[in-house]
């Protein structure tokens, strides 16, 4: 719903209330988002991936996670049609935010658990944007290669990547115990 929604209104309104409605919208996902980890944090003790250890930690998780699909379609609609960055320069600049995140996390500036769900919200416009500048015809941005062809050579790398990593795995000497 996310997704179409963002796109009814990119695509149909007017730019200026777009804008605002995408701002709007964003702003409803992040306070639902607040809303989880408001909860999450204080009955948990954490808001760290590798903590999700119980069926109440892994409910807050996926919370997160759904909240973060739409907060996250909605940055990459903000991004790229209404402030009419267009698919490439949408995703290169959400890539740099990303890179911005990371180096403020690897020197010590930023904790590692809220750098951990700032560019996990990043990840969706960023594969969004690219998705688009790939998949759309040049004439909207993109290279035109279509969503068919691109979506099952997106499969099968994830099956190659899966199949490998099963066989690596399945190769290792069994654990001493």
């Amino acid at each position: 719903m996310g997704e179409t929604t963002s796109d009814l209104l990119v695509y149909v309104m007017e730019p200026v209330l777009a804008l605002a409605c995408v701002g709007a919208e964003l702003a409803v996902f992040l306070v639902g988002l607040a809303g989880v980890f408001l909860l999450w944090h204080p009955s948990e003790g954490t808001l760290s991936i590798h903590s999700v250890d119980t069926r109440r930690r892994e409910g807050f998780y996926w919370a997160a996670v759904l909240t973060t699909f739409a907060l996250g379609t909605a940055v990459g609609d903000l991004t790229a049609y209404t402030l009419n960055l267009g698919y490439l320069l949408s995703g290169a600049f959400v890539a740099g935010v990303i890179g911005v995140a990371a180096v403020l996390c690897w020197r010590g500036w930023r904790g590692a658990v809220p750098t951990f769900w700032f560019v996990y919200i990043l990840t969706r416009p960023l594969g969004a944007s690219f998705a688009g500048w790939v998949t759309v015809p040049a004439g909207r941005g993109g290279l035109g290669w279509g969503t068919g062809p691109v979506s099952l050579t997106l499969a099968g790398g994830i099956a190659l990547v899966a199949a490998y990593l099963s066989w690596r795995e399945r190769r290792k000497p069994a654990a001493l115990g």
